[in-house]
């Protein structure tokens, strides 16, 4: 296989064999000891060399008694040859990933609403694909999952962003819609439009401070310029609901954890006239060379089944 590399309307060919080789010496510091490394003559290997260097009209290596020294040209020679060989190496381990079912566990990290909400339906659908895949939930913060992220004890999270580290990779990939909830009967649910000045002294039974998702409301407190009476916090979607449907206090949620609630009566939902609420939600998962297939797999299956979850009334 040759590497063509162009320069100036010109073309130089390079083989994979001697940026094999170009390695081999960069690693063992000699001609002698790089052809034992890949077991051809030491003439073998020179006169490879040789024949680069015509071909480029530049030394890739400097002699200098018995040592040897490599030049620039060597050094792009060599640095071309690890992204090469990764390539081919990522390449044919994806291939190979292709051509079997996913087995092994996946173990998924996400908040309260997402565990409830969005990894049943996912769940079902990646054992459809990969019946021997193993699966395990984990649910806790924002923070909870990236530390098992980095310890290793996690695969990959749904998590509501922005997640902005430098060692995890983030794929967006919902925008939930954040509504008013109310008890069915509450006075607010009387009201044609609710507007933000309606909130003013009402009490609240919030997401715990910390997530992104409580930000996301604090934020619209604080453009609203209203002051909430916050009579409880938890990270527990189901527990906010149960304290909003016995009249503890009205809430901001994301609807798809409210549908059926709404539906079967026990909940009212509305839009705060003139505000727009929405938070983000994308996979998080480590950041490394090449993406693990356990990773690729369940994103593909989310996609599946994506258009089927209840983002918006």
């Amino acid at each position: 296989m040759d590497v063509i590399s162009w320069a100036e309307g010109a073309h130089t060919t390079v083989d994979l064999r001697q940026l094999e080789i170009i390695r081999a010496i960069a690693e063992t510091g000699s001609f002698t000891a790089a052809g034992h490394k890949l077991h051809v003559s030491q003439s073998a290997i020179s006169r490879q060399i040789l024949l680069l260097e015509d071909e480029l009209k530049e030394p890739v290596f400097l002699r200098i008694g018995r040592r040897i020294r490599i030049t620039p040209t060597g050094e792009a020679l060599l640095q071309l040859s690890h992204r090469v060989f990764q390539d081919l190496r990522d390449t044919t381990a994806g291939i190979a990933d292709s051509q079997e079912s996913l087995r092994g566990t996946v173990r998924l990290l996400g908040g309260m609403t997402v565990c409830l909400y969005v990894f049943p339906s996912l769940m079902t659908e990646l054992k459809r694909q990969h019946p021997e895949v193993d699966l395990k939930v984990m649910t806790g913060s924002s923070e909870r999952c990236l530390q098992h992220l980095r310890s290793g004890t996690g695969d990959l999270a749904l998590l509501t962003l922005p997640v902005d580290q430098p060692d995890l990779d983030t794929v967006p990939v919902l925008q939930e819609e954040l509504l008013l909830v109310t008890a069915a009967k509450h006075p607010l649910s009387r009201k044609r439009k609710v507007l933000a000045a309606d909130l003013q002294r009402q009490p609240f039974v919030l997401f715990e401070q910390g997530s992104n998702t409580r930000r996301a409301i604090d934020e619209f407190f604080l453009s609203a310029r209203i002051e909430p009476d916050i009579v409880m916090e938890t990270e527990n979607v189901e527990i906010i609901k149960a304290m909003v449907r016995t009249g503890i206090g009205i809430s901001i949620i994301p609807y798809q954890a409210a549908a059926r609630d709404v539906s079967s009566g026990h909940l009212f939902l509305s839009r705060i006239e003139g505000r727009s609420l929405v938070r983000e939600t994308g996979w998080v998962y480590p950041r490394m060379s090449r993406t693990p297939r356990a990773v690729q797999e369940t994103i593909r299956a989310f996609e599946r089944v994506k258009p089927k979850l209840r983002l918006r009334p």
